[in-house]
């Protein structure tokens, strides 16, 4: 073997990266002084490609496959370098390894509530959180916006920016969604896309994508739950007045509790003062048991009204309080109304309570 077969030997490399970092999305294969080896072989492993510099300037990208360094594979040496050297000098190059893979479980939530009107609850504000898979579409392009020179770039160093990029976009995308606060769960996938595919354009020019993003809870306010689930038991609980005569006919039945004690001991001492009484009569004869009045009737049930107009709802009312908007005008035969027991709003005039106030119009003024 002659000195120029040797040489030619001691300057043969192969150049390759394996990961199992599962962070990493670009690492620079390293070498002395960046000196890559003429015909050094490039094994590029499927969800890899490496991209090739050359004195500063970005030369190529090279997909899975195995490649040879020389000439006349990299036309762009020709240009670039001049092959002076008898036995092929090594030329100074670096080439970046970029992970195509997908980096999934990433995680995304909202700092402050986001702001919406929502067409039920008015203004009000809500907080999501969930998570999203990024993956490099075009490594030539990420080289140049976001790694640079970095020799060793992670996934942590742009995660950051992406959630904010996520977080502008969401906002934007459910407040014009005009989806309901209570319709939002049943729809979490579609707005998953909807910002997946709002963020993709921006994206791109990273050189990034954004294959999935999920949607894993969409929740509101404290006060705004308890007063959903207010709402919700008042809706279970169905009638009122039957509601609270049913509460107070178990309390009363309720064995063991202070209140039914008390109550039992009450009715004990009033048979007892009753007997008394009748074995104490004049002659003593039994006096006659005292007549008992009957209780007055229970005063009637004042309702209050609500009045729907033009999507809002307003009220309660009394009853004086809607004559008087029959009055003025502002109460219509056609209102919509609705009061604790009614099935339903109804129109005003179909109400019989307050039917008869269209019925009374009020005198001719005077001079007429």
């Amino acid at each position: 073997m002659g000195i120029f077969d040797f040489l030619t030997g001691e300057f043969i490399d192969v150049i390759h990266w394996t990961d199992s970092t599962r962070d990493t999305m670009v690492w620079r294969f390293e070498r002395e002084d960046h000196e890559i080896k003429y015909g050094a072989k490039l094994t590029v492993r499927e969800g890899q490609a490496a991209v090739f510099i050359h004195e500063g300037q970005l030369a190529d990208v090279f997909t899975p496959g195995l490649y040879m360094l020389e000439t006349n594979n990299m036309p762009i040496l020709t240009t670039l370098q001049h092959w002076d050297h008898g036995f092929k000098s090594p030329f100074k190059s670096e080439i970046y390894f970029v992970n195509t893979t997908r980096f999934s479980n990433l995680k995304w939530g909202t700092k402050n509530p986001i702001m919406l009107r929502d067409p039920e609850f008015g203004p009000t504000r809500l907080r999501a959180f969930g998570t999203y898979t990024v993956k490099v579409s075009d490594p030539a392009i990420f080289m140049r916006e976001i790694v640079g020179t970095d020799g060793e770039f992670t996934m942590d160093e742009i995660s950051y920016h992406i959630r904010n990029i996520i977080l502008q976009e969401f906002s934007r995308v459910i407040a014009s969604s005009g989806i309901p606060v209570l319709d939002m769960a049943a729809n979490t996938a579609d707005l998953g896309k909807l910002i997946a595919d709002a963020i993709d354009p921006t994206m791109q020019q990273y050189g990034l994508t954004l294959p999935e993003l999920y949607i894993e809870n969409i929740s509101l306010p404290d006060a705004v739950e308890k007063a959903l689930d207010a709402r919700t038991s008042r809706g279970m609980a169905g009638n009122l007045d039957e509601h609270m005569k049913w509460k107070a006919a178990e309390a009363m039945t309720m064995e063991g509790s202070g209140a039914g004690q008390a109550m039992g001991m009450g009715m004990g001492a009033g048979l007892g003062m009753q007997m008394g009484g009748r074995v104490a009569g004049p002659w003593g004869a039994p006096a006659p048991a005292p007549a008992v009045a009957a209780p007055p009737p229970p005063p009637p049930v004042e309702h209050v009204w609500h009045i729907a107009a033009g999507g809002d709802v307003t009220g309660p009312f009394s009853k004086a309080a809607m004559g008087r908007k029959v009055t003025e005008g502002t109460l219509t035969r056609d209102s919509m109304v609705w009061t604790q027991g009614q099935d339903g709003w109804m129109r005003a005039e179909d109400v019989t309570e307050l039917a008869h106030l269209f019925t009374v119009m009020p005198p001719p003024p005077p001079g007429s």
